[in-house]
């Protein structure tokens, strides 16, 4: 697939500063074809930039890196996602590897780690920081047999449901999503009758319990 070329890397973190540290340490090994800073953004990258690696946080606004992974796999299969966060939660691991992740770093985890995770996933080999491989093997096999999380939303009500709870107006989410205001509405009814939501603070809540949002 690379032939002789370097590869050619994505970056998406909505931190600039962490999004910029990342590009300066892997020009040395990779070409660096581009920087996004929020999950929509990077939806709409990929697809022209055709990276062979994205390097990319979960927690992103607009579109959590999750659902961008998942989204992203679909028309361009062969590209390797490489997530680098700040969460060690064996659910949120798990949840990664069954959306299509190829590795998973936590942000302190050293650069050397990261160009190891890059080289291995595009040799087809599936990269864990080591001090997260004791306890993640059964939750593996968890999601493997259980589907994972979100299976009773469509994708568009996880959309919505992830912009309202970061707080957009329903007019806000419209113009993000390029609908109509009562459009969100009819997706906000039926995400809180589907979940058994009773208002906006439940809608945060479910977000955050299920890594659609992250805290701050």
């Amino acid at each position: 697939m690379l032939g002789s070329s370097r590869p050619r890397i994505l970056i998406a973190d909505d931190h600039v500063l962490v999004a910029e540290a990342l590009k300066k340490f892997l020009v040395a090994d990779f070409d660096v074809i581009g920087m996004v800073h929020d999950g929509r953004s990077l939806l709409l990258t990929a697809q022209p930039l055709a990276p062979d690696v994205i390097v990319a946080d979960i927690g992103m606004p607009l579109l959590n890196g999750l659902d961008a992974a998942e989204r992203i796999k679909r028309f361009l299969p062969g590209v390797k996602f490489i997530f680098i966060t700040i969460t060690d939660d064996p659910d949120v691991i798990a949840e990664a590897f069954r959306r299509g992740a190829s590795g998973y770093l936590l942000k302190t985890s050293t650069g050397a780690k990261l160009v190891a995770a890059i080289y291995d996933a595009i040799e087809g080999k599936p990269y864990l920081s080591p001090e997260l491989c004791s306890s993640v093997p059964g939750v593996l096999a968890q999601f493997e047999s259980t589907g994972g999380w979100h299976d009773s939303l469509t994708e568009r009500q996880r959309e919505v449901l992830q912009l309202l709870a970061e707080g957009r107006s329903m007019k806000e989410t419209a113009a993000v999503l390029n609908l109509t205001t009562r459009t969100v509405a009819f997706h906000k009814y039926r995400i809180m009758n589907t979940l058994h939501l009773r208002n906006d603070a439940d809608i945060v809540r479910y977000a955050m319990q299920n890594h659609m949002l992250f805290a701050a």
